[in-house]
């Protein structure tokens, strides 16, 4: 699909198709004769508006405060800047003819790891999306099932580090009734409820070992066996894997099974982390504050300052960071426009790990049998205050799992 831009529109911004352009969308110029009915946006220039759809985009590149008014009551969105606000104009635009399905984006690369994305999405090969948490893994995996031929069936994600270990064989493959303890009926499980579309295995580090057997199993053979069954079901269902971790240096730790992660690794796909991708952090932004903001007041446009102050910030908790700064931003700015001191960005040192790292004992053991615990606390504090208190990078500089990690934490804050 082509974003479409009047040639009106066109002529008054000549960089605009080649900014939209190069997020990986594809534009084209057309002159503009009257509405259409389809409920494509399309891009026009404010003189225009008698042509335009309540789906359509009017544009004004003016001199003046910018801003963006809302679509009612059928009239069309309405948004105007000038060259001060033009790079954020820009990419707010883009985000506003961007397809729902694709991920916000503002760095040439990042269109180009999309276009990939979207060509390996034909297949019905596995794809392995590595990234730190935060980055955006589940919208790729998404990505990827909306653009495929499995479209029209389910997307099921599931968070393999959040279920129970006792409980994870029986939601990922089913079980029959009775098939242990509270098994009152029988469970289809969620490769079965993906039947047809996508199953995104978020965190499969996490697995137990005896348990990525079974999945090597299901997808080798493309069938499943349910707790308290004698015969496999067949399943059509693609898996999409994700980790923060090196599944590579796990398998070399023993913690991941090697012929698991050869069967997973078929198509790796690798999300840098935000501050690596200063330019998506403009277009997520504009994503962003067009999700959260308020439509019964006027829409709050960042300055300059504010977002040189987002895009030089390192981002260690990535997109989550970024919308939680914007969220609080929203609820306690003062004025009309997001100003720099709006958003509370100050050096990363989460509270509660932090915390943690200050509970657990510095002292030397008095009894042998507190030597081993103390030697691992004195580890626990040395990733912490290396990482800044970032849990997930500690546990990656530990060798364990971001979840035994906070097992740990609170055993250490029990104690205290």
């Amino acid at each position: 699909m082509s974003v479409i831009i009047s040639a009106r529109a066109a002529e008054t911004s000549p960089t605009l198709s080649a900014w939209i352009s190069s997020t990986g969308l594809a534009c084209q110029v057309v002159p503009v004769k009257g509405p259409e009915r389809r409920r494509i946006a399309r891009l026009l220039h404010v003189s225009e508006a008698q042509h335009a759809n309540a789906a359509d985009i009017l544009i004004e590149f003016r001199d003046g405060p910018p801003e963006y008014v809302w679509p009612a009551n059928g009239q069309p969105a309405r948004i105007g800047f000038g060259f001060a606000d033009m790079a954020f104009g820009h990419a707010m635009l883009t985000e506003l003819v961007r397809p729902p399905h694709r991920p916000a984006s503002g760095e040439p690369e990042s269109g180009r790891f999309l276009q990939m994305c979207a060509r390996v999405a034909a297949s019905d090969a596995t794809i392995l999306v590595l990234g730190e948490t935060g980055t955006g893994k589940e919208g790729v995996a998404r990505f990827v099932h909306a653009v495929s031929p499995r479209a029209g069936n389910a997307f099921v994600p599931v968070n393999c580090a959040a279920l129970p270990d006792t409980m994870l064989e029986a939601i990922l493959f089913g079980h029959q009734k009775g098939a242990f303890t509270g098994a009152a009926a029988s469970g289809e499980g969620l490769f079965r409820s993906a039947e047809g579309g996508t199953l995104m295995l978020d965190e499969v580090a996490e697995l137990p070992l005896d348990l990525q057997a079974k999945l090597l199993r299901a997808l080798q053979e493309r069938e499943v066996l349910p707790v308290g069954a004698t015969r496999a079901i067949p399943v059509d269902v693609r898996v999409i894997a994700a980790a923060n971790r090196d599944l590579a240096g796990e398998v070399a730790a023993g913690r991941f099974r090697a012929d698991l992660y050869w069967r997973l690794n078929v198509l790796p796909l690798s999300l840098k982390p935000l501050r690596e991708r200063r330019l998506d952090i403009r277009a997520i932004t504009a994503a962003l504050l067009l999700r959260h903001a308020p439509r019964t007041a006027p829409f709050a446009w960042p300055t300059a300052a504010a977002l040189s102050l987002l895009m030089g910030h390192d981002w260690p908790g990535n997109v989550r960071e970024l919308e939680n700064i914007l969220q609080r931003a929203l609820l306690l700015r003062d004025g009309e426009r997001l100003e720099a001191g709006d958003l509370a960005i100050a050096p990363v040192q989460p509270a509660e790990d932090m915390l943690y790292a200050q509970i657990i004992p510095s002292a030397a053991p008095r009894r042998l049998a507190d030597v081993g615990r103390s030697s691992e606390a004195q580890a626990i504090r040395a990733a912490l205050e290396a990482s800044g208190g970032h849990r997930g990078r500690a546990a990656e500089q530990l060798g364990i799992s971001e979840r035994t990690l906070r097992y740990r934490l609170a055993e250490f804050r029990a104690a205290a």
